[in-house]
């Protein structure tokens, strides 16, 4: 990859792990939407996203614990049904004429999360679900995860804040924990997809974990970061409309 490449690439990656971090994601929605603008193959977009979110949720989840961010409980439940479909989405390759609209509605939605507002049906009271509707959910969820080589975090995360299963705050950890969980298995369910990961891996490692360092302080400081969120979003958009229109 050229030096210049590299630096955009690391750039664009930095920024969207500080973003991300910042309200309990770890970002692969976003890499992937940076690697695609770049022009980067599809085999190395789906491994080296995954593994980038495995660095930067693992962070995540220290720094959110820490200040009570999670609901442990819940995220469990999440995972017991996400975690073995996302492993078996891991281990289906979809042609390209598959792959990449359907990554591009998914960089829609995300754009959705970051740019629709974070204070949603406020006054509803919180009820969190029985497992019985956390662990169906969390397998929906999981199985799209593992075919698009994301940690689920942008459709778990709004779905949490719709139906007032979770306080606000605490979507952050209990989003990170789940997709920590989904990279795992989605990178463990394709495990021959690691061979495609880049020789420049360890310069991204680097840029998305200081992008986290920062984007996690602003989110456990209560920093509003919604102006940049929205040009992210804005980001995702144009790289959704890419891989679908293109």
């Amino acid at each position: 990859m050229p030096v210049n490449e590299l630096l955009e690439l690391a750039g664009l990656l930095f920024l969207a792990a500080l973003l991300y971090s910042s309200v309990g994601h770890a970002g692969a929605s976003a890499y992937l939407a940076s690697m695609a603008l770049l022009g980067i193959a599809p085999a190395v977009m789906k491994p080296t996203a995954l593994t980038l979110n495995l660095f930067v949720a693992s962070f995540v989840i220290w720094r959110y614990a820490r200040a009570g961010l999670i609901n442990w409980p819940l995220a469990l439940a999440f995972v017991a049904g996400s975690a073995p479909f996302a492993f078996i989405g891991g281990g289906w390759t979809l042609p390209g004429q598959y792959y990449k609209p359907l990554l591009g509605v998914m960089l829609w939605l995300g754009a959705l999360r970051l740019i629709w507002p974070a204070q949603v049906r406020e006054q509803s009271p919180i009820a969190a679900p029985r497992w019985w509707t956390a662990t169906p959910a969390g397998a929906a969820i999981g199985l799209v995860s593992g075919l698009t080589g994301t940690g689920g975090g942008i459709f778990l995360s709004p779905l949490m804040i719709f139906m007032r299963w979770v306080e606000v705050r605490k979507t952050l950890g209990t989003a990170a924990l789940f997709i920590l969980c989904n990279s795992a298995a989605g990178l463990a369910g394709n495990i021959s997809s690691v061979g495609h990961l880049p020789a420049e891996l360890p310069w991204l490692v680097l840029s998305v974990m200081c992008g986290a360092l920062l984007g996690t302080w602003l989110g456990v400081s209560r920093l509003k970061v919604q102006g940049l969120r929205r040009a992210l979003g804005g980001v995702l958009v144009i790289a959704g409309a890419k891989l679908v229109l293109v």
